[in-house]
């Protein structure tokens, strides 16, 4: 029998004690009621053992769930900044690299801007050089046929026309 049935069979045995006229008093027997309560006393040290006992394993087992709670809140906090700089990572590095690409474009274009500009002016020069030889070849064959014509011109003949200058050689 338990301390808490002790108890209820204390509470019973009261219940069916003889009232005292005029009084709210009831007789019991002084033995059988401090034997009731002796056995009582005997039980509780036992069951309020137990009844610690099992407080104090309830708060083991809070105390280890707080832990591990913070265990696992300190583990994803962690990983949250692990993440996060890694993430912060990736942008700075995605950020660099579309610099460095921006600037490698704008050098090349720089570059082809200076390629083409100096083969417009190789092109010119060219051009200009090209003109020349040709309105030389043009006036040599205008004086050859103005000769033929007037029956002066004979291959043992040379001239050399002073207004022109020497082709330049390429």
């Amino acid at each position: 029998m338990g301390a808490l049935d002790r108890i209820e069979e204390i509470i019973a045995y009261v219940e069916q004690a003889k009232a005292v006229p005029m009084s709210r008093a009831c007789k019991v027997d002084r033995a059988e009621m401090i034997a009731m309560l002796e056995e009582l006393q005997n039980e509780l040290p036992g069951d309020l053992r137990r009844a610690e006992a099992m407080l104090q394993e309830r708060d083991n087992i809070i105390h280890a769930g707080e832990r591990e709670a913070e265990r696992i809140i300190a583990e994803g906090e962690a990983e949250h900044a692990r993440l996060v700089s890694r993430h912060e990572i990736t942008v700075s590095a995605e950020h660099e690299g579309n610099r460095i690409i921006a600037e490698a474009r704008g050098e090349a274009q720089r570059l082809r801007d200076e390629v083409d500009e100096y083969v417009d002016t190789t092109l010119a020069n060219f051009e200009q050089f090209l003109h020349r030889a040709l309105s030389g070849v043009e006036r040599g064959r205008d004086k050859m046929h103005t000769l033929r014509e007037i029956g002066s011109f004979a291959p043992s003949q040379q001239e050399q026309f002073e207004d022109e200058k020497p082709l330049p050689q390429i």
